[in-house]
């Protein structure tokens, strides 16, 4: 990122706080048509290579007349390359929009050209001791079925989850047959990954999903603490889902399983390596059955063969959380500015997809009839 670039977004270059101006009084309604470069308050919250993001209030003493909203937030899309890239960020706008209109996200003011205008949400992510918290956890169950019901003009095909991994393996396998000197001091987790193949993992696992026929929803695909918004100043808890880049048509099990799995994974640690796991603190068999009775009560299925159903998708749909990110992490280790223990989290996401592994070829390949019979073995 070039200093130039920096300066020319921040919130205190004029030609910013102009543009800032122009595109609020063309999409916002009352008071806002009259607000002007020098009399808006903005602030940038985060500037990165993909968007920057400003909150925009009106000026002090304004008093709203029709309902606006007193502040709003502006996001910027940063540059687009390529095909794919336009795409995803159409496929992006369509599904914020649809959620905005179920809300179940926040709400869409505007969309202009280069950016869109969305509501200011005074909130807070979830902290991921919070997932375990039974009040919210029944609330994110019940936000997980609602997005799993929603119709989205989107290719239907669980197609996203094969062409993701296989794009990142050929990425991770270059990275890892041309490991660079700055990455000597992370040979133990580069030695663990280089260990296993992962293309034959890949295909292994979906061999092993092919076997039978799992429910297809579209799904958020990240329902991770830092996308779960907590409002404040609400009588009850009320929670806003964020972060729509990895939405896509998916098997509904990897969503559930996905979201179990990270009540384990704290990314709030201030040192190296920038997370901490907490093997313990996954969900136990009672608030797996809490969680999912409470999703397909939104789904308007209940039942204890369908409770069981849903938990035998969870226990395979764990590997293929355990393996898709740990692709997305050797990936970002090379790409990402962001300061986090990428070879770290990436070898433990694989201990943790080749232990499964094995625990799953020793009792068998799950099918609903086994589930049933072992239901009165615990054997999750």
């Amino acid at each position: 990122m070039g200093i130039g670039v920096d300066h020319k977004m921040s919130d205190k270059n004029p030609e910013m706080r102009e543009t800032a101006a122009r595109i609020c009084r063309d999409y916002l309604n009352g008071v806002w048509k009259h607000v002007t470069a020098q009399n808006i308050i903005l602030k940038r919250i985060s500037g990165g290579l993909s968007n920057w993001l400003y909150n925009v209030e009106l000026p002090e003493g304004t008093v709203p007349v029709r309902g606006e909203p007193r502040q709003v937030l502006l996001r910027l899309y940063g540059q687009v390359h390529g095909e794919r890239a336009l795409e995803g960020l159409i496929t992006e706008s369509v599904i914020f929009t649809l959620l905005s209109e179920r809300r179940l996200g926040p709400k869409l003011h505007g969309v202009f050209p280069g950016g869109r205008i969305e509501e200011y949400i005074p909130a807070r992510p979830l902290l991921t001791k919070e997932l375990a918290d039974s009040t919210l956890s029944l609330l994110i169950a019940e936000k997980m079925g609602q997005i799993h019901t929603m119709q989205i003009p989107i290719s239907k095909e669980p197609k996203w989850i094969w062409e993701t991994m296989n794009n990142w393996v050929n990425t991770a396998t270059d990275i890892l047959e041309n490991i660079e000197d700055t990455d000597i001091q992370q040979l133990e987790n580069i030695n663990a990954i280089k260990y296993i193949n992962l293309e034959h993992e890949i295909n292994w696992l979906k061999a092993l999903v092919m076997q039978q026929k799992y429910p297809v929803t579209f799904c958020h695909n990240d329902m991770q603490e830092g996308n779960l918004l907590l409002r404040q100043n609400t009588r009850k808890p009320e929670l806003v889902l964020i972060d729509f880049e990895y939405c896509s048509y998916n098997y509904r099990g990897f969503d559930i399983a996905n979201h179990f799995a990270e009540w384990q994974y704290d990314y709030t640690v201030p040192e190296y390596p920038f997370f901490h796991e907490r093997p313990s603190a996954g969900p136990t068999k009672e608030q797996k059955l809490n969680f999912i009775r409470a999703y397909l009560k939104t789904l308007g299925k209940e039942g204890s063969l369908e409770e069981q159903r849903v938990m035998m998708e969870v226990r395979i749909f764990s590997l293929a959380s355990h393996l898709f990110w740990s692709l997305w992490s050797i990936v970002n280790a090379k790409i990402s500015q962001i300061p986090f223990g990428y070879w770290d989290y990436a070898a433990c996401r694989l201990k943790n997809y080749m232990y499964l592994k094995e625990k799953i070829i020793a009792s068998g390949p799950p099918t609903l009839d086994n589930s049933l019979k072992r239901r009165s073995k615990d054997i999750d």
